[in-house]
């Protein structure tokens, strides 16, 4: 007689793909990594390091340590922007978390994240934010804020809302303009609508970018207050560099160029601009951060055939956009 075997559940397969983008951050990502793999998501959580041709041995410590995770090595450093996109290839789960480097989530964040976009009424939500707050504190020791969200200036520039906000008196608005791209959760239907992240602006406000053009396809961003990170501030990249300035200045302009109001955009490029000629004058920065500035502009200039078919395309769904961008984004 025939006896049936032990029975077993299946795994399910996961519902999460989580993207850690590193460049030479052996110092800075154990801790991230492991504040992913204590996720409390029962559903099951997959593991993405894009290894930006790292020269520290990261390779070898994630091999050694973290055999459970995926990892992507690039031959070179493609940036935030271009390694989330590898880390993004052929995705099949319903969500994408992405973490920085050098931030950890608390151990119930991607659930939170994952629960408000499945709420009732949330169909529409294209991507959640978390709250982050800053590792350092204070003079007086207290916690401080990094963000709730993104949102817009009318002055061209996109900004952390809630920056260096005492915790506890942040907004509490669930609606944002935009995700902060260091830690968040996207639905993947509309990532694929909007188009994905454009791995050409390789560093800073392609966040921003993504944001814009899900909101011009109809989808929502919403702030979750519930779902914490803790991020070390400007540890994985220098906010006084030389590649800071370049890709901030770059980045800003080709952003708001392709997606802002007129007016919006010839604000940011007089900001730009006049920055650069007061740091001149006034000889305030070192030179290797005007040249940056400099370069930045021109390239801008460079690419302007360019950003003018982007935003023509944009346009296209002009109304809508204008209505979200007004409702939700630019503030004086």
């Amino acid at each position: 007689m025939n006896h049936p075997g032990p029975t077993t559940d299946p795994v399910p397969l996961p519902t999460v793909r989580a993207v850690v983008v590193t460049w030479n951050g052996l110092h800075l990502i154990r801790p991230c990594l492991d504040s992913l793999l204590a996720q409390d998501l029962e559903r099951g959580l997959e593991v993405v390091v894009v290894d930006n041709a790292s020269s520290d041995g990261t390779a070898e410590m994630l091999a050694e340590l973290y055999p459970q995770v995926e990892v992507r090595a690039t031959e070179e450093n493609l940036g935030f922007a271009g390694g989330v996109e590898v880390g993004l290839a052929g995705l099949s789960t319903d969500y994408a978390v992405l973490l920085n480097n050098d931030a950890t989530f608390e151990p119930d964040a991607v659930r939170r994240l994952v629960d408000h976009l499945e709420a009732p009424g949330h169909e529409r939500v294209g991507a959640v934010t978390a709250k982050i707050v800053l590792t350092e504190h204070d003079t007086d020791g207290r916690t401080l804020v990094n963000s709730t969200g993104n949102i817009l200036t009318r002055a061209g520039a996109a900004t952390d809302r809630d920056w260096s906000a005492l915790d506890g008196s942040e907004s509490t608005d669930v609606e944002v303009f935009g995700f902060c791209g260091g830690a968040a959760a996207l639905r993947s239907t509309a990532l694929a609508e909007a188009g994905g992240f454009d791995a050409s602006l390789f560093l800073y406000y392609e966040d921003t970018d993504l944001s814009w053009r899900m909101r011009a396809a109809g989808w929502d961003i919403h702030y979750v207050a519930r779902a914490l990170a803790r991020h070390q501030h400007a540890a994985s990249s220098d906010a006084a560099s030389p590649l800071f300035r370049y890709y901030n200045t770059r980045n800003s302009l080709l952003v708001f160029g392709r997606h802002a109001p007129l007016g919006a955009v010839i604000l940011s490029h007089a900001r730009q601009t006049a920055a650069l000629l007061q740091h001149s004058l006034r000889r305030s920065e070192p030179p290797t951060l005007l040249r940056a500035r400099l370069r930045a502009l021109l390239d801008v200039a460079r690419r302007l055939p360019q950003t003018a078919r982007q935003r023509r395309t944009t346009w296209t769904g002009r109304a809508a956009l204008r209505r979200t961008v007004y409702r939700d984004g630019l503030r004086p």
